[in-house]
């Protein structure tokens, strides 16, 4: 299953809920966190494209300085994705293919740029968190000290959400309580248990 949804629309939150029915999760996000980490060949190359400046004094990739360079320029943010992508692609097959050899039947694949990356057809159905474009905005600003430019940048780079409503299998409203929330990944997760053949946790 591929979880996804714009960012600040709570898509961890409901991994998070998925987790806690025994589901394995595997998150692009730490994927490429790995992938880009110090003396890693992915973090070579971004440093020879962008320069020793956004690495900080520990060696590790200074996020910031990077997403100052790439989110107001489109042709920037495609030459980074094409460093890290293949890379978390390689570690996600690498975790699925374990999850197969143990036997598990259901994993999610947390992956926040599915539809920008074209990889909607890597998995058999698309979960899509879901809330409106200023609720996201104004967790953005709250919860990671961002300049309202810098997160109104970060939401006009990925796909509008709508777009993504008409070829998601299933969507989660995330505009209300967290209780509200797993009531709806509870909804959710029977149905797709039942479509699964699998008993529900």
């Amino acid at each position: 299953m591929g979880l996804t949804g714009n960012i600040a629309s709570g898509k961890s939150s409901v991994a998070r809920l998925l987790a806690a029915h025994g589901v394995r999760v595997i998150d692009a996000d730490v994927l490429a966190r790995e992938a880009v980490g110090p003396h890693s060949p992915a973090l070579a190359r971004i440093i020879e494209r962008w320069g020793h400046d956004v690495v900080g004094a520990d060696g590790a990739l200074d996020r910031a300085a990077l997403r100052a360079l790439v989110f107001e320029d489109r042709s920037e943010l495609d030459a980074l994705n094409a460093i890290v992508h293949p890379e978390v692609r390689r570690r996600r097959d690498a975790l699925l293919g374990a999850a197969r050899r143990a036997g598990e039947r259901m994993v999610v694949c947390d992956i926040p740029l599915l539809y920008e990356a074209g990889l909607e057809s890597d998995v058999d159905v698309v979960i899509l968190v879901d809330a409106p474009q200023d609720v996201r905005l104004e967790r953005l600003l709250r919860d990671r000290q961002l300049s309202r430019a810098e997160a109104t940048a970060m939401i006009a780079a990925q796909m509008p959400s709508a777009r993504k409503r008409a070829r998601a299998d299933y969507v989660i409203d995330n505009s209300g309580s967290l209780d509200a929330l797993e009531a709806h990944v509870n909804e959710m997760w029977s149905a797709i248990s039942a479509r699964a053949g699998v008993t529900s946790a």
